[in-house]
């Protein structure tokens, strides 16, 4: 899938053709940084960043007490990508991919949502299924470190 940020200095293609799952996520991390309802995450097997000259890095806790590693374009500010060290997946900011469908995306951190959720919807109070993706491989590359 390709997948872009906003003023389109950022581009890559994605490892799959599909996501391995879609989220959309009611929690107020994701509101705050979508500056929204809510955020939208497409997960993948981690892949090689995009371009790391264009990227800046925001780093902050999880609430499992890890770090999270967000990249997102230095030019236009979007959001792309979130990564957890020893984590064998990504999270691609859904916005960025083009050609997504959002009919089977699982709704989670719904204790916290501001909109209504569409009737029939896989939904969790809290990050539900999340944790089944998160098994940790010690093979993994570790984070990108960037200047700034």
């Amino acid at each position: 899938m390709e997948a872009s940020c906003q003023c389109g200095a950022v581009s890559f293609k994605t490892p799959l053709p599909k996501p391995l799952a879609l989220y959309i996520c009611h929690c107020h991390d994701c509101q705050r940084q979508s500056s929204s309802a809510f955020g939208t995450s497409a997960i993948f097997p981690r892949f090689p960043l995009p371009d790391a000259e264009l990227l800046g890095c925001y780093k902050r806790p999880t609430t499992l007490g890890e770090t999270m590693y967000c990249y997102f374009c230095t030019r236009c500010g979007t959001r792309l990508i979130h990564t957890i060290p020893g984590k064998n997946v990504v999270s691609v900011k859904g916005g960025c991919i083009e050609g997504l469908d959002w009919k089977s995306a699982i709704h989670i951190w719904t204790k916290s949502a501001m909109v209504p959720i569409p009737e029939g919807s896989e939904t969790y109070p809290d990050g539900g299924p999340t944790e089944q993706l998160s098994d940790g491989q010690d093979s993994l590359d570790p984070p990108i470190e960037l200047a700034g």
